[in-house]
C-alpha cells in the first residue's frame, strides 16, 4: 500500500486564508466539516485516525474535533475529503524576517544599505505567499531589519484582506546597545557628515530606564512581541572584514577575530521582560553564546534564538535554567548550515543534548536568511539530529504559538 501524500490543512479560514475583503464579507456562516484518515496531533504528538474537523468559515474558528468510529463518512456539500492524505495542522516558523531574501542572493548588509524600501516590501509581500503556499500559516518575524515597523504594517495588510499571507506577529525593531547592532561602515570620516549615512537597524536603549522606554516604543509602534540582542559581534570594527585587492586583508588577526559578547546587563535584561509583561507581550533574545543566553533565560525571555557557540562551557547550566524557567529554544538550525561544518555539526549535537535535558524546543529556521517557502527546512534538520518526528512537528505548531506568547498573541490557534 502507498504511503498517502503529505497535506498542510490551513484550519483557520479567515485568518489564515487571506483573501479579499469584499470575498471576506460574503462567506457564509455555514459550518462545514474537513474529514480525514491520518491527522497530526500537536497536543497529543501523535498521529491519530479517522477525524473530521468542523470549520466555521465565517469567523474562521474551528468549532469541533471528532473521531469517527470508522473511515466512512457521510460528506455535505461543502465537506473537504481529505481521507487520501497525511493532514498537518497549519505550519508555525517561529524565527523569521519576511523582508530578507537568501544571503546566496545578496548578503544582508546589502539588502538594509542598498534596497529600495519599496522593493523589499514588494520581496516581502511574494515572501508572504510563498510562506503560505508552503503550508506555514504563522509567522514570528522577529525584526525588519532597518525597515521600522512596516512588519507591523505588512500584518495590518495581510488581516485586513489585501494581500495573503500567514498570520504574522511581529517585532517591528529589535532592541540592542549603542554601538552594536548596526550596519558597519569604515567610512564614516569622524562623523562629519561626509561619510556614508546609512539606514538604522535597532532600538538603540541603554539603561534600566532605557531599555523600559524602548519596550514602551515597540508597543505603541505596533510590535506583538519585543526582541533583544543579548549578544552579538559588535566588534566588528576593532578588526574589519577583509575585502579583495592589496591592502585589503587584516595582517595576523586574533583566533577569534570577532566573537558574540553580551550587550546588555542582568538588570537590563530583566528590565525589558518586566516592561514587556506590563504589556502583556512575549519577548524573544537573540544569543550566540550560552553566557549571554543563560543571563537571558534567568531573566524569564519567553525564547531564546539560536545559540550557537559555548565558549564558556555553560551549555549544562543553561539547559537547567531553561527547564526551570519554562524557556523555548529557537535553535535556527536551517540557517547555521551556513556555519563551518564542524560548528554546524555541534550545533545539531546541542539540539539533540537540549531535547533529552527537557529544554521546550520550537522550529524557526531564522528564514529569510535563506528562501522563503524552504521553511519545512528547519523540521528536516530536527528530525536529522535524533529528535523524533512527533517531537519535531510539535515544534513547529502548538511549540511555536507559545512562542508567540501563547492566548498572549490573541489567537486561540488549538482547540482546547
Amino acid at each position: 500500500m502507498s504511503t498517502p501524500a503529505p497535506l498542510t490543512v490551513l484550519y483557520t479560514y479567515k485568518a489564515k486564508m487571506c483573501v479579499p475583503h469584499s470575498v471576506i464579507m460574503t462567506i457564509p456562516s455555514t459550518t462545514f466539516h474537513i474529514h480525514t484518515s491520518l491527522l497530526f496531533d500537536p497536543k497529543k504528538k501523535a498521529f491519530v485516525k479517522n477525524v473530521s474537523i468542523e470549520v466555521n468559515p465565517g469567523t474562521g474558528e474551528i468549532v469541533s474535533v471528532t473521531e469517527r468510529p470508522r473511515e466512512s463518512f457521510s460528506a455535505k456539500d461543502r465537506d473537504i475529503d481529505l481521507t487520501s492524505k497525511v493532514v498537518l495542522p497549519g505550519l508555525v516558523d517561529s524565527h523569521t524576517h519576511i523582508f530578507l531574501h537568501s544571503y546566496e542572493e545578496r548578503n544582508g548588509t546589502q539588502q538594509m544599505r542598498d534596497q529600495s524600501a519599496v522593493e523589499r516590501i514588494v520581496r516581502a509581500t511574494n515572501h508572504a505567499r510563498a510562506a503560505l503556499l508552503a503550508g506555514y500559516t504563522t509567522y514570528r518575524d522577529l525584526g525588519t531589519e532597518a525597515l521600522g515597523n512596516a512588519d507591523a504594517n505588512l500584518r495590518d495588510c495581510v488581516n485586513r484582506g489585501l494581500t495573503p499571507g500567514p498570520r504574522l506577529l511581529v517585532a517591528t525593531d529589535a532592541l540592542a546597545s549603542s554601538g552594536s547592532y548596526e550596519l558597519r561602515v569604515e567610512n564614516k570620516l569622524g562623523g562629519n557628515g561626509l561619510g556614508l549615512s546609512v539606514p538604522r537597524a535597532s532600538d538603540v536603549a541603554d539603561g534600566v530606564d532605557g531599555v523600559r522606554a524602548a519596550v514602551r516604543r515597540r508597543v505603541g509602534e505596533g510590535a506583538d512581541l519585543i526582541k533583544f540582542y543579548s549578544d552579538y559581534r559588535r566588534k566588528t570594527m576593532r578588526f574589519p572584514p577583509d575585502v579583495p585587492g592589496p591592502g585589503g586583508r587584516v595582517l595576523f588577526p586574533p583566533k577569534r577575530r570577532n566573537p558574540a559578547v553580551p550587550l546588555y546587563s542582568k538588570e537590563e535584561m530583566e528590565a525589558i521582560v518586566k516592561e514587556a509583561q506590563l504589556a502583556e507581550i512575549p519577548v524573544a533574545a537573540h544569543a550566540g553564546e550560552t553566557k549571554a543566553a543563560l543571563w537571558a533565560a534567568d531573566a524569564g525571555v519567553t525564547t531564546i534564538e539560536h545559540i550557537f557557540e559555548d565558549t564558556a562551557e555553560l551549555e549544562q547550566p543553561l539547559f537547567q535554567k531553561m527547564v526551570e524557567k519554562k524557556t523555548i529554544w529557537v535553535p535556527t538550525l536551517a540557517t547555521a548550515q551556513a556555519l563551518p561544518a564542524d560548528m554546524f555539526r555541534e550545533c545539531k549535537l546541542r539540539v539533540k543534548r537540549a531535547c533529552d535535558h527537557g529544554v521546550r524546543l520550537a522550529a524557526g529556521g531564522d528564514t529569510g536568511t535563506f528562501s522563503h517557502g524552504l521553511n519545512a527546512r528547519e523540521v528536516e534538520i530536527m528530525i536529522q539530529c535524533g529528535v523524533s518526528v512527533e517531537e519535531s512537528l510539535e515544534a513547529a505548531t502548538i511549540s511555536g504559538w507559545e512562542a508567540c506568547g501563547g492566548d498572549l498573541s490573541g489567537f486561540r490557534v488549538w482547540v482546547v
